[in-house]
């Protein structure tokens, strides 16, 4: 991509939406957040910011879950998501038809996960994962360089696992109950708390569930595909960074020196982390996905 060349994009979350023109880490010309309300409000403040940028494709990289299958009539819609009234929300024609310009859309997690790889703590790694816990929790699994995509893209943040001793939260999840969704997001620590999570001291005794229960999605994530890194970021994460040394400490634990994988938790510090672009991993998803449209 030559430096005359720009990308527009859109990383969706379930709190706000950020778009972003430029075309990588080092090239960000402009960026603006609208809130994430009802699907015609939200698109249009959108469309009002890149009515006025000069793009030439546009990349998304949106809550879901997401409809991939080009083959599917629904494709580039959010379809059966916790997020009140985005159901059947068509993503793709509407700015497709709008602009004229290639487009590429993939989910929040592996778009970040992607631009981690691109550019971030996950360059020159073929198995890598992108958690983000804020509004909602997910999980970007990329394996040889490419989301891992079967009949539909994972929704690990949907996974259950054993609970804590003494932990009766029922969890918040409308699907599921006590999913790691339902365990670890805002919405659910607030359930859980009594109060949102920022009002909760950082050594307050409930954050033992939250680390227990993160160690538990990590421990599954291991054990089935051992990704060479997982970067997790989102709000809840980066307010309380000093809850790795926790997690790391109960997945190790957890594995409990089980075969290879006793090596792999003897590296926890450099294999478990932050992503390395930070809060900016999610919008350089959504600048990643453009550079693939582009690359197409």
């Amino acid at each position: 991509m030559t430096a005359n060349l720009f990308i527009a994009g859109l990383e969706l979350g379930g709190t706000k939406c950020v778009a972003t023109l430029g075309s990588g880490p080092g090239d960000v010309r402009e960026q603006h957040v609208v809130p994430t309300t009802d699907p015609a409000t939200t698109l249009a403040a959108i469309e009002a910011v890149l009515d006025g940028w000069t793009f030439d494709a546009i990349g998304i990289a949106s809550f879901g879950p997401i409809e991939l299958n080009p083959a599917r009539p629904n494709f580039g819609s959010i379809i059966a998501t916790t997020k009140p009234g985005w159901n059947d929300t068509d993503l793709t024609r509407r700015l497709a038809a709008r602009y004229g310009k290639p487009l590429a859309i993939q989910t929040d997690v592996n778009g970040a996960a992607l631009a981690e790889a691109r550019w971030g703590a996950a360059a020159g790694l073929s198995t890598h994962a992108y958690i983000t816990i804020g509004t909602g929790v997910g999980v970007g699994l990329v394996a040889n360089g490419r989301p891992i995509m079967g009949y539909a893209h994972g929704e690990a943040g949907h996974m259950r696992s054993a609970r804590a001793p003494g932990d009766t939260f029922k969890g918040w999840c409308p699907y599921h109950g006590d999913c790691a969704e339902g365990l670890l997001s805002g919405p659910a620590l607030a359930a859980r708390f009594g109060r949102p999570g920022q009002e909760v001291a950082d050594d307050a005794p409930e954050w033992d569930y939250f680390a227990h229960d993160l160690a538990a999605l990590l421990h599954n994530l291991i054990v089935a595909l051992a990704p060479e890194r997982i970067a997790i970021g989102g709000g809840v994460m980066t307010k309380r960074p000093h809850l790795f040394d926790v997690v790391r400490a109960k997945v190790a634990a957890s594995i409990n020196g089980y075969g290879a994988l006793a090596g792999y938790c003897a590296e926890l510090d450099t294999r478990v982390g932050p992503p390395g672009l930070g809060d900016m991993a999610g919008p350089l998803g959504a600048i990643a996905m453009g550079l693939q449209a582009l690359d197409r």
